[in-house]
């Protein structure tokens, strides 16, 4: 018969000193440690709709819609819960930092069908020529506010800029035919096909 060692027997009496080295959850709420990988939820004031979240989700469990309607972009991103592995990849590389986050939630568990996915709905800046998406508004403002004094070396970048700050004029952009460009489009907010156009051609 095998005798427990010393070490085995320190373990056990502070084991009845002090207690479980286990929490009671479910019967008591169970608070996480710092750093855990919980439930990623998104912060609409610091999330740029950028989709590098979608980009790296391993299980696909980011998705995203963009919708042009009117003159108007809005894309949608949501989380499926159900398919997130709680990784992390999407916090580690979002560029804001803060755009999304995984916070301390983990029960999560239901048997019903789970229908609140997390949404959030950016605007969408548009070609002033051929009205195809170019990226989010606040992703360009954020790329603006980055480059600090360099961003004036691009007009799309720093029209979307002085836009935010009310140094523009409220115009609605008409939309050209192909091949119609002239010099002064260059000033317009264009996708990099159209500036190559557009710098072409006037």
């Amino acid at each position: 018969m095998k005798y427990p060692k010393l070490r085995e027997l320190k373990e056990a009496v502070k084991a009845l000193i002090r207690g479980p080295y286990t929490s009671r959850f479910p019967y008591e709420p169970h608070i996480p440690k710092e750093g855990f990988r919980g439930k990623p939820q998104y912060f609409e004031e610091d999330c740029m709709g950028c989709t590098a979240c979608y980009q790296v989700c391993p299980p696909g469990a980011i998705e995203y819609t963009d919708e042009v309607k009117d003159g108007m972009g809005i894309r949608r991103l949501s989380i499926d819960l159900d398919v997130c592995i709680m990784c992390g990849q999407c916090q580690a590389n979002c560029p804001t930092e803060k755009g999304i986050v995984l916070m301390p939630e983990f029960d999560l568990a239901t048997v019903k069908t789970r229908i609140d996915k997390q949404k959030i709905e950016k605007e969408l800046i548009l070609c002033e020529a051929c009205n195809s998406i170019i990226a989010p508004y606040e992703q360009l403002l954020w790329v603006a506010k980055k480059l600090g004094s360099l961003s004036f070396s691009n007009v799309s970048l720093i029209l979307a800029y002085l836009g935010n700050i009310k140094l523009t004029l409220d115009e609605k952009p008409s939309f050209k035919e192909e091949n119609e460009f002239i010099r002064s489009d260059r000033f317009k907010i264009l996708c990099p096909r159209c500036r190559r156009e557009a710098v072409l051609k006037s």
